[in-house]
């Protein structure tokens, strides 16, 4: 039998009664969230902080079980930042940069996915998915104590919803009978399943790729294995056509072994089978089998994320095989994108068409992601000889020459997006500009030193506003425009020691002025502050113009 004490049921927001169940009339809300995995808790974190009243409608009572999600990206970390919630999330968290790749029991390559300094954020942690969503939910709480109108309901099950002109009324389910509500706004961030969608009649299109993949979380002390990201194409110890390890907090370990389409998974799920492929793999090692489980390679997405006044997110929205840490980690880019541009339409300050740059932008993420995934899943799962035999010759190549590394896919692991030329970017006036900080991207991370309030990094100083990021420039503090205000952050690059600022802000060009969003993607950029333009360009970010 599997030990269940590592399956983190956290029990974080028990059913209560609230005042709504006792209204003679549907109470109206600006926003309600169904859902309460950590998309849905980040959306409403997203929004509470900024003082709009949100209601999360969840059908448990906290967190779920098992580790699920484990790999935890950089921008994940820094938009967590943001929330307040980043802290305890890096100190539990396993840190890594650097991934192996091995073909049977030959190390191929190696790589450092931050091989540069001055990122206040690593590349990765490894932290499982109910501690993710426990750190969100505690940062929930004290913003609740600070006045955040967020309200967490468990066992709060949606039945029904009825889409209107301008708004949703849901019917609830609860341990003490139904109620309706209603919703200004309505986010789904139900999961891949998504209840939500079905009840819409809403289509989920895609691929399914024929292939199993055997989940183990073990529990073992072994420090043969550092923590890193190994992966084996046709490991040798033969319990899987690949196989991926990773180390996790708690002393517990994933393995990822890819046991083929035409099996039996029951079978394979019975604790002895589990064994003999951890066993081939690990030797006379001792462990505890916590938790396993078997999917398959899925790439799906909805045609349009925002159908009226139903928005969706994460799962709900798109899928992705796990290989990549694309799935949660894009689910918490949909959230970054998403809540900045709902608090402006809810506040007036912004059209009702921004929210219709929410599907544009995450759109083009999601097809991102799905590209990526795809082609990791034909790389790892070859579906013919003969290209068995041209991957087989790539790693074989990869082994020995450089070139060839740019070719092995064991999973293109998960990065923000670059929103190029969609319907918010701005001119990109800066000659001689890096490319990595044209516009539509995000913002690359800088050490500031004693140059910022805390000491700290440039992200962590851009904050959840509209700014004008001055180099070695002059412009006004603030620049408000149409209800928008965007606040100055002055640097120069005599005081970056690092020279970090310089080279991923500046380039070639001896001064710079950059429109940063809330989101902290660069909406244009110029050498030099030319007032009409930047009011252009804000209004463009706002889907003003």
């Amino acid at each position: 039998m599997i030990q269940d004490r590592y399956q983190l049921a956290f029990k974080l927001y028990p059913y209560a009664r609230s005042a709504d169940q006792d209204a003679e009339t549907p109470v109206r809300h600006p926003v309600v969230v169904m859902g309460g995995g950590p998309i849905g808790i980040a959306t409403a974190l997203d929004l509470g902080l900024q003082g709009i009243p949100v209601v999360v409608l969840d059908d448990h009572e906290g967190i779920g079980q098992g580790s699920r999600a484990i790999c935890f990206a950089k921008r994940s970390l820094e938009i967590a930042d943001r929330y307040g919630c980043a802290k305890p999330m890096l100190e539990k968290g396993i840190v890594w940069n650097l991934g192996k790749v091995f073909h049977e029991d030959r190390k191929v390559y190696e790589f450092n996915l931050l091989p540069e300094e001055g990122h206040q954020y690593p590349a990765f942690i490894n932290l499982q998915q109910p501690y993710f969503e426990k750190f969100l939910v505690e940062r929930v709480r004290e913003a609740q104590a600070a006045g955040a109108p967020i309200d967490l309901r468990g066992r709060n099950r949606v039945e029904s919803v009825d889409i209107r002109d301008d708004h949703v009324a849901l019917t609830v389910t609860t341990p003490e009978g139904p109620y309706t509500i209603e919703a200004d706004w309505l986010i789904g961030c139900d999961g891949a399943s998504s209840p939500l969608r079905g009840m819409m009649g809403l289509e989920f299109e895609g691929r399914v790729f024929k292939d199993s993949f055997l989940i183990a979380d073990i529990r073992m002390l072994n420090e043969s294995f550092p923590t890193e990201r190994w992966f084996w194409f046709e490991p040798s110890h033969g319990s899987g056509a690949s196989t991926l390890l990773h180390r996790q907090p708690d002393d517990i370990w994933r393995v990822d072994f890819q046991i083929g389409w035409d099996v039996d998974r029951k079978e394979e799920l019975k604790e002895e089978n589990i064994r003999r492929r951890l066993d081939a793999m690990l030797g006379d090692v001792e462990y505890e089998l916590v938790w396993s489980s078997i999917y398959t390679f899925q790439c799906k997405r909805m045609d349009r994320f925002r159908h009226g006044r139903v928005i969706f997110a994460g799962d709900a929205a798109h899928q992705v095989s796990p290989f990549g840490a694309r799935g949660a980690n894009s689910g918490m880019q949909d959230v970054d994108n998403l809540g900045w541009k709902l608090g402006m339409v809810i506040r007036g300050e912004a059209p009702e068409r921004l929210i219709d740059s929410y599907h544009e932008e995450r759109a083009f993420g999601a097809d991102e992601n799905i590209l990526n995934s795809t082609r990791a899943t034909d790389f790892i799962t070859p579906k013919s000889a003969i290209s068995h035999v041209f991957r087989n010759a790539v790693l074989d190549l990869a082994e020995h020459h450089p070139f060839a590394r740019l070719l092995v896919n064991s999973g293109r692991l998960s990065v923000p997006c670059t929103y190029d030329g969609l319907a918010l970017t701005g001119p990109d006036a800066l000659p001689g500009g890096p490319a990595r900080t044209r516009p539509g991207s995000p913002c690359p991370d800088a050490p500031l030193g004693t140059r910022s309030a805390d000491g700290s990094h440039l992200l962590h100083a851009l904050g959840n506003e509209f700014l004008l990021l001055t180099i070695d420039a002059d412009a006004p503090d603030t620049l408000a425009e149409d209800g928008v205000t965007a606040r100055r952050i002055a640097l120069s690059a005599e005081d970056d020691p690092s020279g970090a600022v310089a080279e991923r802000y500046l380039g070639t060009a001896r001064s710079a002025v950059y429109l940063i969003r809330p989101d902290q993607h660069v909406a244009a950029r110029w050498a030099t502050f030319d007032e009409t333009a930047v009011r252009a360009a804000l209004r463009t970010a706002c889907a003003k113009e």
